[in-house]
């Protein structure tokens, strides 16, 4: 466009930036989308997504160079060969630890949304109502009424499957119909519901894998290869949803490669004007206007430009003025649980690889539980199979016999993962490193937080409640695992641009605009006021979606 304005411009392309670019569109704006990584095209680009297991070079594995050059991603279960060409060059873009903090980020098209975990559940006011009552935090600027609509607007276009379940701390939703339990699953739900006479539930797993055809989209084949790509775009993500939805308006322009370096602002107006650009290949500066910003580049990512940004009026950065910006930084605590043996199921087996298996919900801390040494809660994923081939890999059989074994399935083993919610310490912190620069010169983040007590109580809690279902349900030789657990592992960063009621406490008020720049608006997990114990994937997109309308209403009327 002339003189490089457009309407809006989206920062991210990820899955908070995917719905700000096609709410806004569809709603008949000109969109800017900048992405700071390269393109990464539907099921073109899906590179790995077709080849067979014996396809590839190291057979999954990642190797010595790899190691030595990603070291963080390294760090837990997200190094693999099919996907190491996903995540972001660590050497390029280096962040300090002032304590431990594992980042896993994806620069590229789509960011996270080709890769993320797709489990999808609603927040309840048990989740927004949890600052008001217990204290800690601010209290959150909406309640469930408010985003309601919201989840069911994305739930219909994303297309979430689930079960209706009728939990009033876990709403139901517009769900397709689920990916089925296996009959293990099934018969251990059914014996934890009558042990603990109906107060817990172990219910299929709400995902963004579409169990139909929707919106010219193929239902998930359960070939459980997500990661790397779907060529039937058989769940949710960017490319496979909003980026098609928005450029089919002919409103959407998508510039890849554009390092948004700060947020332009007129002090007068006390507006955002634009943003400054670092091509990433040229090294050249650019700048582009427009009259509303939404920024969705990351939880951690949004709030580095914030502090980048408007330094000459506030020195913390744009939305620094409540002394708020950077703190309160959250994940989800887990890398524990439990595990063990089903017997009497032997003659029965399993086809296909289900992109889910089941869920826990949380049952600490609501009405009707005992008294806990802890505050909030916690649910659990998991799922029950037949140990496969590598079982005998151990033992180190040879010759026929080991040919023969391999050839039955082997025992039906059942196990879960705990995740838990993080509170929103204020001293859990990022800041600007200013004396390590990026590859382009810029500052990198400096992370500053840690588990504390309360999450320290919760994962006894976690291990023992758990074993006491699985023994409920029948489950034997039981075993657990804590591999403990630093910040940013659970893949779930949220805060740091918090919302809230007042701007002398918060970044972002109820719709999501930052107080010092109500023409800029702030929705990802950055704006997260708590961190529930539930995947927040789908609230993003419902806070997104939510504000995108409010924005348009308000530039409409022209109040920014």
């Amino acid at each position: 466009m002339a003189d490089n304005t457009y309407d809006a411009i989206v920062i991210g392309s990820g899955i908070s930036g995917g719905w700000a670019a096609k709410e806004l569109c569809e709603k008949g704006l000109k969109v800017l989308m900048l992405e700071r990584g390269a393109e990464h095209k539907h099921i073109e680009d899906y590179n790995s997504a077709k080849k067979m297991p014996w396809e590839f070079e190291h057979r999954g594995d990642t190797t010595q160079q790899q190691k030595q050059d990603y070291q963080v991603i390294h760090r837990g279960w997200a190094a693999n060969e099919r996907v190491m060409d996903a995540w972001a060059n660590e050497k390029d873009s280096p962040y300090t630890e002032v304590k431990p903090f594992t980042w896993w980020r994806v620069y590229r098209m789509g960011g996270r949304s080709v890769l993320w975990g797709r489990h999808s559940y609603r927040w309840s006011d048990l989740d927004f109502e949890a600052n008001a009552k217990d204290g800690f935090g601010v209290d959150w600027p909406i309640r469930y009424k408010d985003i309601a609509p919201w989840y069911d607007h994305v739930e219909k276009f994303a297309g979430i499957s689930g079960s209706l379940e009728g939990l009033p701390y876990l709403p139901d939703g517009q769900f397709m119909p689920p990916v089925p339990l296996n009959l293990i699953e099934k018969d251990v739900a059914a014996k934890i519901k009558s042990f603990y006479k109906g107060e817990r539930h172990l219910i299929n797993s709400r995902v963004a894998n579409i169990t139909v055809p929707h919106n010219e989209r193929t239902n998930c084949q359960f070939r459980n290869r997500c990661w790397e790509g779907c060529p039937f775009g058989g769940y949710f993500s960017t490319q496979s949803s909003t980026l098609p939805a928005a450029m089919k308006t002919n409103n959407l322009t998508v510039r890849p490669l554009s390092l948004v370096t700060k947020i332009l602002y007129n002090k007068d107006k006390k507006k955002a004007t634009g943003v400054e650009v670092l091509d990433t290949m040229d090294n050249k500066t650019y700048e582009y206007k427009a009259k509303i910003i939404f920024v969705c580049a990351s939880a951690l990512n949004s709030t580095w430009l914030l502090f980048n940004s408007a330094t000459d009026i506030w020195p913390g950065g744009l939305g620094s003025s409540s002394g708020e910006l950077g703190h309160n930084l959250m994940d989800h605590h887990y890398n524990l649980g439990a595990g063990g043996d089903i017997d009497g199921y032997e003659d029965k087996t399993e086809y296909g690889r289900r992109p889910a298996g089941f869920y826990i919900t949380r049952f600490a801390n609501i009405p009707g539980d005992k008294k806990r040494d802890f505050l909030r809660g916690f649910g659990y994923q998991g799922s029950a199979g037949r140990h496969g081939w590598g079982r005998e890999i151990a033992e180190m059989n040879i010759g026929n016999q080991l040919k023969e074994t391999l050839t039955e399935p082997g025992s039906w083993r059942m196990g879960a993962t705990g995740f838990g919610e993080i509170l929103p310490y204020h001293e859990n912190k990022i800041s600007l490193d200013k004396t390590v620069k990026d590859k382009w010169g810029l500052p990198v983040l400096a992370m500053d937080a840690e588990l504390k007590e309360n999450e320290i109580k919760m994962r006894a809690a976690i291990k023992e409640e758990l074993v006491a279902m699985l023994e409920a349900g029948g489950v034997k030789n039981i075993n657990t695992y804590d591999s403990g657990h630093a910040m940013g592992h659970g893949i779930h960063e949220m805060g740091t641009a918090r919302m809230g009621h007042d701007s002398k406490t918060s970044v972002l008020n109820g719709n999501n605009q930052v107080w010092d720049a109500p023409n800029v608006f702030v929705t990802d997990g950055a704006c997260m006021t708590s961190s529930s114990c539930v995947n927040p994937s789908l609230t993003y997109m419902a806070l997104t979606a939510r504000a995108a309308d409010f924005a348009v209403k308000e530039l409409k009327k022209g109040n920014i």
